[in-house]
């Protein structure tokens, strides 16, 4: 029987301080608790819950990543970073209550677009208002990639499955405007990402 394996991805390695940086600046004093969708690897979780001790990091992932992330999550020993909670969307319930802050990092361009509208429905049906949600990654504007390698990216994804791809910002701007979200901030970052801070600034609009 194999051993169970930690997964290690450079591409956390490579722009996590800078995350981290803006996470700093746009947390409140009020924020405790923060909620990440997608953890992937664990990796984002150790390096922002040891840069935030006074916050409590909730890991959250599909079940098949969950190993890997406790792996992680047991080496490093912090306290206020929390093992995963199993959220696969649309098919789990939404995996805690009374979060200040949801984070993701390069989930929703290797999600289908139904699944991310079934995410945003979710932050909308469970975020109180002045709840603030954070997206990490590539986006197009206007239906334009902002570099050739987000197109090659694009195309990369879309071969290893055709619902992947890297989305349009109005899409989701307009999404989450649906659910009552605010976008605060859309701050580019380095390798040609995006930070899109939104806060729940009323009650969503149903159909």
């Amino acid at each position: 029987m194999n051993e169970p394996e930690k997964h290690f991805a450079p591409a956390c390695e490579r722009n996590q301080a800078v995350i981290l940086q803006v996470i700093q600046q746009y947390l409140r004093t009020s924020d405790k608790h923060i909620l990440e969708i997608g953890s992937g690897t664990g990796q984002h979780a150790i390096y922002f819950g040891r840069g935030l001790p006074h916050i409590r990091w909730q890991t959250s992932d599909v079940a098949a990543n969950h190993t890997g992330i406790n792996m992680w999550l047991h080496e490093a020993g912090l306290e206020n970073v929390l093992p995963p909670a199993e959220y696969e969307i649309g098919h789990n319930k939404w995996p805690v209550e009374n979060t200040d802050v949801v984070f993701s990092a390069n989930t929703v361009h290797i999600i289908s677009e139904a699944l991310v509208k079934r995410l945003i429905l979710d932050l909308g049906e469970n975020l109180e208002h002045g709840a603030r949600v954070m997206f990490y990654g590539p986006f197009k504007y206007q239906g334009e990639f902002t570099s050739e390698s987000n197109a090659e990216f694009d195309l990369w994804l879309k071969d290893i499955d055709p619902l992947r791809g890297v989305r349009d910002f109005e899409s989701i701007e307009a999404l989450m405007k649906a659910q009552g979200f605010a976008l605060i901030e859309d701050l580019s970052m380095p390798a040609n990402n995006q930070l899109l801070l939104f806060e729940k600034t009323e009650m969503r609009k149903h159909d």
